[in-house]
């Protein structure tokens, strides 16, 4: 496993979040939590054609998937299929995931079965691609883009002497009902977490800045102004950024974040959290857009305020 080196302890539990953890004999506990699922579709039905009727798992945007590719993560091994279109379907103002039928060239019910099962995951057939100027392109960089930032920041925190005890947490079902970030957080019994997710830009077409401020890709991690966010914190990551000369953006929520980090905050007899977001183009669509510096800045902005956080 990638992190076993790095860490002391690795804990799963039944819901398959897998946490990290650095010096956990230490009184302070510090999570750190990113999600690991994605949106996607989930097999309600198989027609007696031997075609795939589904549901929604998560936000889906439902316009983005007809003519698409899919892969469903059977336990029988991925089968590949295409979501049916035709123009008249693209033409529905209302279209659902009940209009939708997936192909994976079975001839009827019977052999659809001999391949897939009901409940079976299903998603975009998609790739990661490396654009101009340091940005890349792939689906489910929200989140998976935040799992492995908190996992280089514990293995860089851990380097630099970090003495807190640290628990990154890959946490499972934040695009539908956030028990993950709940299950890991009662646990750990965190004295602070700090919830690495994504955020929509607002340099592109169709986001308007006067909803939640002018966020960039390239120009640097984002903190959010919050009512469940606690201000002191904000303010020393924005501190650690200025003295290592990370650049830093700001966010606007004005109720919960609608990220892990609603759930852990009310965790527990309470939790503080911050959330530090990777500006994203595109969001829940088939291809995602992200910057590579503003990964490596977000990496090390925690890193700094883990390992300074002993001295407090």
């Amino acid at each position: 496993m990638e992190m076993k080196e790095y860490t002391d302890e690795i804990r799963e539990d039944e819901m398959h979040n897998l946490v990290c953890v650095i010096n956990p004999e230490h009184p302070v506990r510090i999570m750190l939590s990113a999600h690991a699922d994605e949106i996607g579709l989930m097999i309600s039905n198989i027609t007696e054609e031997g075609t795939l009727q589904v549901i929604d798992r998560g936000g889906i945007v439902t316009h983005t998937y007809p003519g698409q590719q899919v892969i469903v993560h059977s336990q029988k091994g991925d089968v590949y299929g295409v979501v049916e279109a035709y123009r008249d379907l693209l033409k529905k103002s209302d279209l659902s995931t009940k209009d939708f039928v997936i192909d994976i060239g079975a001839r009827d019910r019977e052999d659809a079965l001999k391949y897939v099962d009901l409940g079976d995951p299903i998603v975009l057939d998609t790739h990661i691609r490396k654009l101009a100027n340091g940005r890349i392109s792939a689906r489910a960089l929200d989140d998976r883009i935040g799992v492995y930032i908190i996992m280089e920041v514990l293995k860089r925190a851990r380097e630099r002497g970090c003495k807190a005890g640290v628990y990154a947490a890959s946490t499972t079902g934040e695009e539908t009902t956030k028990t993950g970030a709940y299950w890991c957080s009662t646990r750990i019994r965190p004295t602070l977490a700090i919830v690495v997710d994504v955020t929509y830009t607002s340099d592109c077409i169709g986001m308007n800045p006067a909803e939640m401020g002018t966020v960039e890709l390239g120009k640097g991690p984002v903190l959010c102004n919050s009512p469940i966010v606690v201000k002191e914190w904000n303010q020393k990551l924005e501190d650690c950024a200025k003295e290592a000369g990370i650049p830093v953006q700001r966010e606007a929520a004005s109720r919960l974040s609608y990220t892990d980090a609603d759930k852990i905050h009310f965790s527990n007899e309470g939790v503080p959290v911050v959330l530090v977001s990777i500006p994203l183009r595109y969001m829940h669509m088939p291809c995602e857009v992200a910057d590579e510096n503003d990964v490596e800045n977000c990496i090390e902005l925690i890193a700094r305020f883990l390992t300074a956080y002993q001295a407090e």
